[in-house]
């Protein structure tokens, strides 16, 4: 799906004139009131005592915890224009292992066979394409298959072995397919989308100004000022499991294309370039005495201000996809995600690895994602490197919540069994750990 930078959208905002009507969302906190130099400096200490406090899990799961990003595009696609070798130094500096590849098709290259793929300096490439609201993971090429519906597109994919998740439920909510491999649970870019007042600030240069200093001394927490519990795409995911398991994933929709770069002309104007280096503005200082007053006495070439949202390393380190899985392969990474041994992460909040969420029937393990036949003499066990806040959820509603570093529940009837795990942080309790279900039957 083509998404045009963020840039472009502020500042057609800005040229209707329309900042001003923009105001937040229910009276909840959103980004601008979390992007403050002293909002952001108490988060940072808070997730410092955090980081302090976290120990190492004791439960074993049996496999190794690796961080994988799905939903990630590179030069192949028209909207980003980067390199495989910065991705993977953005990977390297997250701490992750896997990048899936969701290019966007065109004409001019196969995703299957031109994609980026292997493992290189210890991070895993798998291709794969965003298309027609699907995350494809073929083990084949695709590229001269016909598909003309949504259903048909999962068909092709999975007759070659492949994987696909439904994405951008946003836009999707009442798609019934047949087949998936899974969904997204939580989209970045859906996320950012639900910031007005955001998106209005950045079509303010004056504002903009503030922004940067956010971004300069606090990237990782200024980044994660648009997070907020992704209530409706899990809402559509606990339906979607009642009538068939579906592993949920993590949706970075990177592509590192969000930014400013605001610079005087040969002309003696402000430009302003979006984060491909595309032009998006041009104002004259002449028609405008503000701008001629930020202008100052700036000469052609000089930058008036410069902000890099989304360098592959930030939006990595925002949220993933952790797989529980023996080894670092593809193969491996395919089979954990057909079995559900997922959870999706907010890695900036803390480091989750170790994690564990599963079943055991007397000396038999259970892990996360798998079906039980039956609840008799069954018991749900899970821990956290942190102490935290445990809900379990059973078919999306809430079962039991209980505080501390693990946890334990004996469920009395079938249905798909969730935990979500939270912690407490200056603005109040914030999502940590999404976990795949463990789908007990009748």
């Amino acid at each position: 799906m083509h998404r045009r930078p963020l840039a472009g959208l502020c500042f057609i905002v800005l040229a209707l004139g329309l900042v001003s009507l923009l105001t937040p969302r229910n009276g909840w906190a959103d980004a601008m009131d979390r992007l403050k130099i002293p909002q952001l400096k108490q988060l940072r200490a808070a997730i410092e005592i955090l980081r302090e406090d976290r120990e190492p899990v004791t439960l074993e799961s049996g496999y190794t915890d690796y961080r994988a990003i799905l939903h990630a595009h590179s030069h192949w696609s028209h909207d980003s224009n980067s390199s495989p070798e910065e991705v993977r130094e953005g990977a390297k500096k997250a701490g992750v292992k896997i990048v899936m590849f969701t290019e966007h098709p065109a004409d001019n290259y196969d995703y299957f066979k031109d994609g980026h793929r292997g493992l290189k300096d210890g991070v895993l490439f798998i291709p794969g394409a965003e298309t027609k609201g699907l995350l494809n993971y073929p083990l084949a090429s695709v590229k001269d298959k016909p598909i003309e519906s949504p259903q048909q597109g999962v068909d092709v994919v999975r007759e070659t072995g492949g994987l696909v998740f439904l994405c951008h439920l946003e836009e999707r909510m009442d798609w019934e397919l047949e087949n998936l491999t899974g969904s997204e649970i939580y989209n970045t870019h859906a996320d950012a989308k639900d910031e007005p007042r955001l998106y209005a600030a950045l079509a303010n240069p004056l504002k903009v100004f503030g922004l940067i200093e956010c971004f300069e001394k606090y990237p990782q927490e200024s980044f994660a000022a648009l997070q907020n519990y992704p209530a409706d795409y899990l809402r559509r995911w606990d339906e979607l499991c009642q009538k068939d398991r579906l592993t949920g994933v993590a949706a970075n929709d990177s592509h590192h294309n969000q930014g400013l770069h605001a610079f005087i002309s040969d002309g003696g104007k402000l430009q302003v370039n979006d984060g491909l280096d595309e032009p998006v503005l041009t104002l004259d200082p002449e028609d405008k005495p503000a701008i001629k007053a930020l202008i100052g006495d700036k000469q052609p070439g000089d930058t008036l201000f410069k902000l890099d949202l989304d360098p592959y390393e930030r939006s990595f380190g925002h949220v993933s996809t952790h797989l529980l899985m023996h080894d670092l392969t593809e193969e491996a990474t395919r089979e954990a995600l057909v079995a559900g041994r997922a959870y999706v992460a907010f890695d900036w909040i803390a480091d989750p690895t170790g994690f564990t969420f599963q079943g055991c029937q007397g000396d038999i393990v259970i892990p996360m994602g798998s079906e039980v036949e039956s609840h008799q003499n069954l018991t749900f066990e899970a821990a956290a490197p942190l102490p935290a806040t445990f809900k379990l959820l059973r078919n999306g509603s809430e079962v039991t919540t209980s505080v501390g570093r693990t946890f334990e529940h004996t469920p009395t009837e079938p249905g798909n069994y969730r935990l979500e795990v939270w912690v407490n942080l200056p603005d109040g309790p914030q999502i940590w750990i999404l976990s795949n279900p463990l789908s007990v039957r009748g």
